[in-house]
């Protein structure tokens, strides 16, 4: 196999040297009037008025924000698969199905040649980012592993294809890519995740693997095949995969699974980078250390907006962007790229933490947040609680979900429940243990939280359930999402909905 790794860390130089002097508020603006333009002469861009759009100001008094159901039944709908000229010129070639982590119906998200391409240059750029800290990195020396989704695509009509993004991207791999890429053939293209996983992990084993990505819960599940495949050694990454350079990793929040990929990497070259990559969009990538956040890619067909949470239901809501978003606000993130979707309100919240370049941190999605008596928790201060909890207690979590259980008498207190895997199994002492600091953590986060908790006033302690190893995977198998870009979700708002989750849980077969 030739090593490109040295032509690479060319155009790895060349980019940064771009990077480094790029205001994003000029890049974001040069990228907003190219998609408007593109798409002057689709029926979006007359119904809106492209052709007389100047500005971002102008761009934002014309088109309203959207999600994607208004998009389905105004724009998609009607003409779907074969949707020609409607948000985005020409016919529209592949659908990545979504659903993201709530459970609903699956989504048919549109995804343009200019949209696998732009996801192809944010790949690039990630490895810029690493090729910058480890200029003697040599990724290219061997094959780069994805463990994502089921690669077999659907065919809705001629020349029309849907399925998960992982074989959307896999389709189109670039001819000099593919003996850098694994995993092939059908092995890649197996739809049974467990069956999937025992296949990938034997055959990986004889790859020179150089890095690896997915999401962390399924990563977990994957290295511990391979470890029982292996049956040696100390289980790290190392033992596997002796010259792996790169772990990335994206999908849900790293918090709680930091230190237990601290601990797999150890021993080894590689390094954790995290990406932020929507079915709608390549966002965000990794240029700096964890707690930099992550760097909008802001010249690559996507133009960003930050709605203020409160505001994303108001029939006028601020409607910030590069130029003024404000650091240490919590937003909304709304999307307009080059697939054809314009002000799509994508569902994540965000902060910003740096405006040049513009690094943000992923906070949660809109709809989880915990606030079933009046605590106002938002996804960020439950993760980050959880993870510190995790660690006072010698403990890694796999997974876990929290909801609200309300009073059933007069005069007593309803309170949260926690469902937490934790990759070993733990006694009641460091249960006990890790429910009181995840409480003291969310005191000391958030002040409602701590008003409600004030002398179990408004909320009881947290109720921490452990589950056993392996007890989401079984229930996720059950429900039809094990793998892939399934997430379990956070947050349960609904109480019957987490109530039948409990049950669920309960029932799932062993994984």
């Amino acid at each position: 196999m030739l090593d490109m790794s040295a032509l690479f860390s060319g155009y790895a130089h060349w980019r940064v040297s771009i990077l480094s002097s790029q205001d994003p508020s000029d890049a974001q603006r040069a990228t907003l009037s190219r998609l408007v333009h593109r798409a002057r002469d689709t029926k979006f861009g007359h119904q809106h008025g492209f052709g007389k759009i100047n500005s971002v100001e102008d761009y934002q008094h014309a088109v309203p924000l959207r999600r994607y159901e208004e998009f389905w039944q105004e724009y998609w709908r009607d003409a779907f698969p074969v949707i020609d000229g409607v948000t985005w010129p020409g016919r529209i070639p592949y659908f990545a199905y979504s659903s993201g982590t709530s459970g609903g119906p699956t989504k048919n998200i549109p995804v343009s040649m200019e949209m696998l391409r732009a996801n192809r240059r944010a790949a690039i750029d990630l490895l810029v980012h690493h090729f910058s800290n480890r200029p003697d990195s040599r990724p290219f020396a061997g094959t780069n592993f994805m463990l994502g989704g089921n690669t077999a695509l659907v065919t809705l009509a001629p020349g029309v294809y849907g399925g998960d993004l992982s074989g959307i991207a896999a389709a189109r791999v670039p001819w000099w890519a593919k003996a850098f890429y694994f995993p092939r053939g059908e092995a890649a293209q197996t739809a049974d995740w467990e069956e999937k996983t025992r296949l990938l992990a034997a055959l990986s084993l004889k790859e020179n693997i150089r890095s690896i990505a997915g999401t962390p819960s399924w990563l977990l599940l994957f290295f511990e095949e391979l470890r029982r495949i292996k049956n040696e050694g100390s289980g790290r990454l190392v033992d596997f995969y002796p010259d792996l350079e790169l772990v990335c990793h994206g999908g849900v929040s790293f918090a709680p699974y930091r230190e237990r990929f601290t601990a797999l990497i150890s021993g080894s070259r590689a390094e954790l980078r995290e990406v932020y990559s929507a079915s709608e969009g390549f966002v965000a990538v990794a240029d700096r250390r964890p707690e930099d956040g992550l760097r909008l890619i802001a010249d690559n067909g996507l133009f960003a907006e930050f709605v203020p949470i409160e505001e994303i239901g108001s029939r006028s809501p601020t409607r910030h962007w590069a130029f003024n978003v404000e650091t240490g606000q919590n937003y909304a993130l709304v999307l307009t790229t080059c697939a054809g979707i314009w002000s799509y309100i994508l569902g994540d919240t965000v902060r910003v933490l740096t405006r040049s370049p513009l690094r943000l941190a992923v906070t949660g999605r809109i709809s989880y947040s915990l606030s079933a008596f009046g605590e106002h928790l938002i996804g960020e201060e439950i993760e980050n609680a959880a993870s510190a909890a995790a660690s006072t207690i010698g403990a890694s979590i796999t997974d876990f979900l929290v909801g609200a259980v309300y009073p059933e008498n007069s005069g007593a207190r309803g309170h949260h429940r926690y469902l937490v895997e934790f990759a070993d199994r733990v006694n009641s002492m460091q249960v006990a243990m890790f429910a009181e600091v995840l409480d003291h953590q969310l005191c000391a986060a958030n002040l409602d939280y701590a008003d409600h908790r004030r002398g179990d006033f408004g909320i009881g302690r947290p109720e921490v359930i452990p589950l056993s190893p392996g007890s989401f995977a079984a229930w996720m198998k059950e429900r039809g999402k094990l793998g892939g870009q399934n997430k379990v979700p956070r947050v349960i708002s609904d109480p019957l909905a987490f109530r039948n989750i409990q049950v669920e849980l309960k029932n799932a077969p062993a994984f």
